[in-house]
């Protein structure tokens, strides 16, 4: 049973989010041959205060944009 974790800011719309689940779950079902009901994908949203690049938070490098 593959299990697929995607970690990423939040903000997507909800037809988005479902629609980038959709397309991962064709994808493994059709490179690992297996069926769509054994495919798990966990997506976690973080807050762009809960995420850093370089050390700096996004909330922090979108305000110096």
């Amino acid at each position: 049973m593959p299990i697929i974790q995607v970690q990423m800011l939040e903000g997507r719309s909800k037809d988005v989010k479902n629609n980038l689940l959709k397309e991962m779950n064709e994808v493994v079902c059709r490179i690992l041959d297996v069926s769509p009901n054994q495919v798990r994908i966990l997506l976690n949203e973080y807050s762009e205060e809960n995420w850093s690049i370089g050390g700096i938070s996004m909330a922090d490098l979108s305000k110096n944009k």
